[in-house]
């Protein structure tokens, strides 16, 4: 549907619109304020968060990632795929991108919606505030700023979502990895009562800091920097010093259960209570194939252990005795600490929850199963079925449903 509006573009039987500010920021570590109003060019993307360039050997993730930082101060955005048609009242799907709160946006090459608009569905992607300015627990500054923009990218698409068509009272919310642990903190937040009506969780789970983890990682980060730990004094800190800073930032990330691999997460104070909205959770087969390669030693395998388990020495035994060799110790612990998160969520969760497995030949590391979300195919289909009726096509949890796909995608 045209929005009169916007200036957006036609493609393939969809219009699109990329580059509209939900927010803008008066301040980069207080809360997003609301954008100007007026007719804007939605035609290309706009600018992306401060974030350094991330690399995984072996792999090529810039179709997921995205282009990096792209500079600009108007970054909070959204992008909107929807039908070329007159319909209205159409399920609308918001995602929220990965890249462990550190990399990433919503205009990223594998998140194009055209798929979704040509089933009927109007597709929502954003960026969100990453790194220190996100994320960074800091005295005299909102907790969660990261989570505060999402909200507003919500409350953005209820004012608004109709002029492109979608029922802004069916709105599901989906993420992948550090978007999916951004959902979790999200939907325990009273503020996004109302905003969200379904929400499905990809390789996510219930991660969080606690007050006294995101303090340690706030306190080194000032260490680094040579300022005090507050907001006040990291307002003269620069975007580029603030993104090198954190790539170089070594802290004790004991007792984090996801892979350790990014300084933030969402902080949370006492047990995540999650808005009992609909809920599909799951993850994929190889989760850790993404980061696991050789040469790995037991110091690893325990080194890995340690951020996870009070008693170290004894998970990494329990995982020398299923599995020889240190790589495949290390990736069964990692892939499970995935699937350990995904089902403590959806055992949690107080509304109905739906859990899933995904595989596929060759392989389903961490990320696998963006391509078949965002193209057709079976996972996409339950994704569609899910926006639409509240029901993505197989039994609730406990029942998991299995999803493999018998082709490798090089």
């Amino acid at each position: 549907m045209r929005s009169p509006e916007l200036l957006g573009r036609r493609e393939n039987g969809v219009w699109i619109y990329q580059g509209i500010p939900y927010a803008t920021l008066e301040d980069r570590f207080g809360p997003p304020q609301p954008p100007p109003a007026g007719f804007r060019d939605a035609t290309a993307p706009g600018p992306t968060a401060p974030q350094e360039t991330r690399s995984f050997p072996g792999t090529n993730l810039a179709a997921v990632l995205g282009p990096g930082w792209e500079p600009g101060p108007d970054y909070l955005t959204v992008n909107v795929w929807t039908p070329d048609s007159p319909a209205r009242d159409l399920p609308v799907l918001v995602f929220v991108h990965g890249g462990g709160f550190l990399s990433g946006s919503g205009h990223a090459p594998m998140y194009d919606g055209t798929t979704f608009a040509r089933d009927g569905v109007v597709l929502v992607t954003l960026n969100y505030r990453l790194g220190a300015p996100g994320w960074l627990d800091l005295p005299g500054a909102p907790r969660n700023r990261g989570v505060l923009d999402v909200l507003a990218a919500l409350r953005w698409v209820r004012a608004h979502v109709a002029g492109f068509g979608g029922d802004p009272g069916n709105v599901t919310l989906f993420g992948q990895s550090a978007g999916a642990m951004l959902i979790a903190a999200l939907l325990a937040t009273p503020e996004a009562d109302g905003l969200v009506h379904r929400a499905i969780s990809q390789s996510g789970g219930a991660h969080v800091f606690t007050p006294e983890q995101a303090a340690r990682v706030t306190t080194a980060l000032a260490a680094n920097l040579g300022v005090a730990p507050t907001a006040r004094a990291f307002t003269g800190i620069g975007d580029a010093d603030l993104v090198r800073a954190v790539a170089d930032l070594r802290v004790d990330t004991r007792y984090d259960r996801s892979l350790g691999v990014s300084p933030f997460k969402p902080v949370v104070d006492g047990a995540l209570d999650l808005a009992p909205v609909d809920l599909v959770v799951g993850t994929n087969d190889d989760e850790a194939d993404l980061y696991v390669s050789e040469p790995v030693t037991d110091a690893d395998v325990l080194a890995a252990a340690t951020r996870r388990h009070p008693d170290p020495e004894r998970l990494a035994a329990s995982y020398r005795a299923r599995f020889a060799r240190p790589v495949d110790q290390l990736s069964a612990l990692v892939t499970e600490q995935f699937e350990t998160g995904s089902a403590h969520l959806a055992e949690a969760h107080r509304g109905r929850a739906w859990t899933y497995r995904f595989g596929r030949e060759g392989g389903a590391p961490h990320c696998a199963e963006l391509p078949f979300v965002f193209g057709p195919g079976p996972l996409h289909d339950a994704w569609v079925a899910f926006a639409k009726t509240g029901d993505p096509g197989w039994t609730p949890h406990p029942e998991t449903k299995r999803f493999f796909i018998a082709e490798h995608l090089t």
